[in-house]
């Protein structure tokens, strides 16, 4: 996606908002399967391990979808990548809902993952449809829509399954998914993509910006610590709200979770302040709301409703400083180039999801050795890595400022202090 200049025209806010309910559509389609998957396995007179395959085909689908397609967004036209994909995506969701056995559901959900990857490509558009400066509010607003699609999708999937069967939410969401893309093809302007590389060097891209791109790798890295740290907690706040401090079902988890749903109002608000104070500044106080929300987190471990307010207090510090981070990376790399976004986009995101991956065996790992305080320290240690990475970023550039203020070497005796007179124009 080409940058914003004079010859195309900038995106307005009922556009934004369009993608905005496009991201919460698509990220639904990967969640809403974890509410229903009991349904599914009485529906189809399977075990509950079995069903659950359905939720993994999802999320493997989605992750391929990441690495497979989302580096199209450079290549392809992002109108007709973007509404094609949204129709394999209702075409397969309304396949998965006709279905009598498991394996089509699987093979059908893995086919919605695979093509549901609309938020990573919704992000680079957008971004190059506004200025620089409104970029981080316009990055914030799109997150907002994937977390309510996120959190909304759980717990209206599970109700309306409830109530209809598990067919129903997947019907819902085939219908959601195809009027949109219908809005979307014409809403969205026609624009040209920026690359003309050949598939396999697209995919090859990615990789070779994380070894030549030192803010990539940053912003990469802040994100999978953080994020790694976020997923440690909900994997260990399952075990700690069903075992024996809390005693309550699973479906408490969930409830915990729409507690969360205020981030949506937060990450637009971090994205005027990135607009306004960059992302750096942004990326500090992530990083300390997210560090406190640990010992926060830690006072959950004594149950009661004294834990329980530490439970949601602190999941709150940490979805806020983990949403509003990304806010933060997703400018940065942004700006790092208009003609490569997606690519950047592939690369970042698949950092992340590696490290949620890990956060989530790390939790478990945690806990089952340490009980929850092992879970908290967890997240402590992730966030101080990350800290610590920014802190030496900063001092770097102090220190490269510092070296722009000192204007030209002295000059001495005609030659310039520390010229190499082989390598070097040294005359004076």
């Amino acid at each position: 996606m080409t940058d914003h200049n004079s010859r195309q025209p900038t995106a307005g806010h009922r556009l934004i908002l369009l993608l905005s309910l496009t991201c919460g559509v698509a990220v639904g389609n990967v969640y809403f399967p974890q509410a229903i998957s009991p349904l599914v396995a009485t529906g189809l007179g399977v075990s509950p391990g079995a069903a659950a395959s359905v939720v993994t085909a999802t999320q493997f689908g989605y992750a391929a979808g990441i690495f497979l397609l989302v580096p199209l967004g450079d290549r392809l036209a992002p109108r007709r990548l973007i509404v094609t994909l949204l129709t394999l995506t209702g075409v397969g969701l309304l396949a998965a809902s006709s279905v009598r056995t498991l394996l089509p559901l699987a093979a059908a959900s893995v086919l919605v993952g695979v093509t549901t990857v609309i938020a990573p490509l919704a992000g680079p558009l957008a971004a190059g449809l506004v200025p620089a400066q409104r970029r981080g509010v316009v990055g914030g607003t799109l997150l907002s829509g994937s977390i309510a699609g996120m959190l909304l999708s759980r717990t209206f999937g599970g109700a309306l399954g409830d109530w209809l069967g598990w067919r129903a939410p997947y019907a819902l969401s085939a219908a959601l998914s195809l009027t949109v893309a219908a809005l979307l093809s014409r809403a969205l302007p026609a624009t040209a993509p920026p690359a003309t590389h050949r598939y396999p060097a697209l995919l090859a891209e990615p990789l070779r910006l994380l070894r030549t791109e030192p803010e990539l790798r940053r912003s990469s890295l802040y994100q999978a610590a953080v994020f790694a740290g976020f997923s440690a907690v909900w994997t260990g706040v399952a075990l700690l709200l069903t075992g024996p401090v809390y005693g309550l079902s699973a479906r408490s988890a969930g409830l915990l979770a729409l507690v969360n749903a205020a981030t949506m109002l937060c990450t637009p608000v971090a994205g005027r302040i990135v607009d306004r104070r960059g992302p750096d500044a942004v990326n500090l106080v992530c990083f300390a709301v997210v560090g406190v929300s640990a010992p926060v987190l830690a006072f959950g471990g004594l149950g009661g409703a004294g834990g329980m307010a530490a439970l949601v207090v602190g999941t709150l510090l940490l979805d806020v400083g983990m949403q509003s981070g990304m806010v933060a990376n997703q400018v940065r790399i942004y700006g790092l180039g208009a003609g490569v976004r997606s690519r950047l986009t592939t690369a970042y995101m698949t950092c992340a999801y590696l490290g949620g991956t890990a956060g989530s065996w790390l939790g478990a790992r945690a806990y089952a050795r340490f009980g929850w305080s092992g879970v908290c320290t967890v997240v402590a240690a992730l966030t101080a890595v990350a800290l610590a990475r920014h802190l030496a970023a900063g001092r770097v550039h102090r220190q490269d400022q510092v070296r722009s203020k000192r204007g030209p070497l002295p000059v001495t005796s005609g030659r310039v202090t520390g010229c190499r007179p082989s390598t070097d124009d040294c005359s004076s």
